[in-house]
């Protein structure tokens, strides 16, 4: 202990005698910048979202087990000894902050490097079945790879989002889609849709198409319901599909896809 300041000699040498609260705080408090440095070299390689004061309180239980532990006699420097204690302690509560198993996350880790390694020698992105066949593995195992990679990642929605085209200061939250709103546009073409269909029909086809595609009911059970034959009725379905299409493609509502 000779590198030792002398004050903070003579406190390790008074805490190990009795073991008093106080000096250990004093002594906490004096190797606290080991904390800190060990949290702020962990954060940088972490999310953003990492609070790196939720690392530093992680740490100084590592500190508090180091000087509780420390052995004066082997001399050994104590930030020697604590540095390892500190950042087990930070690595430990990432562990429990990280609610995706470890086994699962070095799995989709693996699935990143293939990807990445099939897309420079493909020249292209790979797909799955590609990508099964070189990690050796079955369709329905690539399957739930595939799902449990989606969810290795938390994203937290305060996170600043960068959009290079933008000069505006965005959040994640600011770009995340709200399915719940509707989109004017579409709720026009929408409700312009509607009114066509319904006035090129008769009541009789506009039941029928309610039936089949609203409820959901079987031809069978829509001629049960109207007292027509099963067959009358899809003869009709099919009849007011076709003239319905032929209407769209006039107005040019409709394109094929072939």
């Amino acid at each position: 202990m000779s590198d030792v300041q002398p004050d903070v000699q003579r406190i390790w040498i008074e805490y190990k005698a009795t073991r008093s609260r106080e000096l250990r705080n004093r002594l906490m408090e004096h190797y606290l910048p080991l904390v800190r440095y060990a949290a702020d070299r962990i954060s940088a390689k972490l999310p953003s979202e990492v609070d790196v004061d939720d690392l530093v309180s992680a740490g100084i239980f590592g500190l508090v087990d180091a000087i509780e532990a420390f052995d004066l006699d082997r001399g050994v420097k104590f930030e020697t000894y604590c540095s390892p204690r500190i950042r087990g302690a930070i690595l430990d509560e990432l562990r429990t902050m990280d609610w995706v198993p470890r086994l699962v996350r070095s799995r989709a880790h693996r699935l990143e490097s293939v990807t990445k390694l099939l897309r420079t020698e493909l020249g292209r992105l790979p797909t799955d079945d590609e990508i099964a066949e070189r990690l050796a593995l079955r369709r329905s195992d690539m399957d739930k790879l595939l799902r449990d990679a989606t969810a290795v990642s938390l994203v937290s929605l305060s996170r600043r989002f960068v959009d290079e085209d933008s000069s505006r200061d965005l959040q994640e939250i600011d770009i995340l889609e709200d399915r719940r709103s509707v989109d004017p546009v579409e709720e026009l073409v929408r409700r312009d849709l509607h009114e066509f269909v319904m006035n090129e029909l008769s009541r009789l086809e506009r039941i029928i198409l309610v039936l089949y595609y609203g409820e959901e009911l079987t031809m069978k059970e829509i001629g049960a319901t109207l007292d027509l034959s099963e067959s009358r009725v899809s003869q009709m379905h099919s009849a007011i599909v076709a003239r319905l299409l032929r209407q769209f493609e006039v107005r040019g509502e409709l394109q094929y896809e072939r």
